[in-house]
This record gives C-alpha cells, structure tokens and sequence, in this order.
C-alpha cells in the first residue's frame, strides 16, 4: 500500500477545487491510502456554507465511485437541523465507511462561532484491512488528551488547514505524535499563501518525508517498521 498526503489551494471555486481533488486522486496508483488538507473544497467560507453543503454533497458521489481501488480521506462541511459541522469522511471500496466531525473548533478563525463540536465518542481507532486507523483534525491535534485516544493506532490522519505563522508548531506536533505513538503519520495541510503546507508522511522512528514544493508525497506503508519500532523501543504499544 502507498500513503499519499496531498497540499494543494483552495481557491474560491468549489467546482474548481473538486476537479482539482479528483484529478490528483485519480493520479494515484491503485490500493494508495490519500489524505487531503482540511475543507479543501471550500475552505472557511462562513459567508456561502449552504453551497459549501452542495459542493461536499456532490464530492460524496464521486469520491465513493473513485475509491474502488483506493482509500481516501478529507474533510467536508456538513449540515444537519440547520447546523454546520466539520466532517472527516473515510471512503473505501466504494462505501463510506468512517465519520466523525472535529470537536475541538479553532477559535482564531471563528470556527467556534459557525460549526458545532462533533461528537468525541467518534473519534477512535477503526480497522482498515487490518490496519488500525485513527484522526485528528487540524486543532485537535494540540490536545493531549485526545492522543490518548487513539493511542496505539497504526496510521494517524492529521488533515488541517494550518497558518504560516504556526508552521514549525505543525511540524513538532505531528513528528511528536508519530514518535510518542511508534506509528505512521500522514499530515495533510492547504498550501494556500497564509497557510502552513508542511503536508508530510512521517515513519514510527520519527523520518520525516516532506516537501513544500509537491502537490502530492507518496510513500510505501510497511506495517512491519511499526512491529520493529514497537519491538525495539517496548513502551507498552502492541505491534
């Protein structure tokens, strides 16, 4: 299996930036595991969240029919009794098969003040082919608490939309929660002019493979270097 984090803008047209999405997606080799930044369809656009619901509503369909022979993971703005959420959406084999939207909303950017929290009992470690799989989203990841919880995953998804200005605190952090965790880390953040990019798939030894410059990184997933890790170094994680 190939990880592949994407980082790529997020222009002010939905349509635009689905196309963009679907043809780096469809530029993946089969059985890749694809992360792409936070609401990378439609950024924070608090001024047009009902097309923002459209755009993700339109996303799901082609998403599900382009992830046969893939896996694909990215978050969405969604709605429901007349309230926004962040949504993370897991796509496999042509079905949904994970969700959960972000519950710690970044105050710097108002999203407190638009989205509602998600549900924390959703975020948890789901298998993916016997592969134990887990997500932050974006400000989650700065939440101690909340890497207990998916402490001993195999793979952590960080999707974000991460600012320039906190750019070294992404890297720490998600470098951090690989080593701490013994686990692959797959970073997805937006590459938009004030944004972070930092995208980045980072091994349980704590290897960084990361390039500002790529639309896409890609690199082979071997669920043996968590074994050796976890074998090497035992601080009580299962391989």
């Amino acid at each position: 299996m190939n990880l592949v984090t994407l980082q790529f803008k997020t222009t002010t047209n939905f349509e635009e930036n689905l196309l963009k999405l679907v043809s780096l997606i469809k530029n993946t080799p089969d059985d890749s595991f694809i992360l792409a930044p936070e609401l990378c369809l439609n950024g924070y656009s608090y001024d047009n969240l009902y097309e923002a619901v459209n755009i993700s509503t339109k996303a799901i369909k082609i998403l599900k029919e382009i992830s046969i022979n893939k896996t694909i993971s990215l978050t969405l703005t969604t709605s429901k009794d007349d309230k926004f959420f962040n949504t993370l959406f897991i796509f496999s084999k042509g079905n949904i098969i994970h969700t959960q939207s972000k519950v710690k909303l970044f105050p710097l950017g108002d999203e407190d003040k638009y989205f509602e929290a998600g549900n924390i009992e959703n975020m948890k470690i789901i298998d993916i082919n016997g592969i134990k799989v887990a997500s932050l989203i974006c400000f989650e990841l700065r939440f101690i608490e909340l890497w207990q919880r998916i402490r001993g995953a195999d793979i952590i998804l960080i999707p974000a939309m991460w600012g320039k200005l906190r750019k070294e605190n992404f890297e720490t952090l998600t470098k951090a929660i690989a080593v701490t965790n013994q686990c692959f880390v797959l970073a997805s953040d937006s590459s938009n002019d004030n944004m972070a990019s930092s995208s980045a798939i980072i091994t349980p030894f704590g290897k960084v493979n990361l390039d500002d410059s790529k639309e896409m990184i890609t690199q082979p997933f071997d669920k043996k270097e968590i074994k050796k890790m976890r074998t090497y170094l035992n601080i009580g994680l299962k391989g």
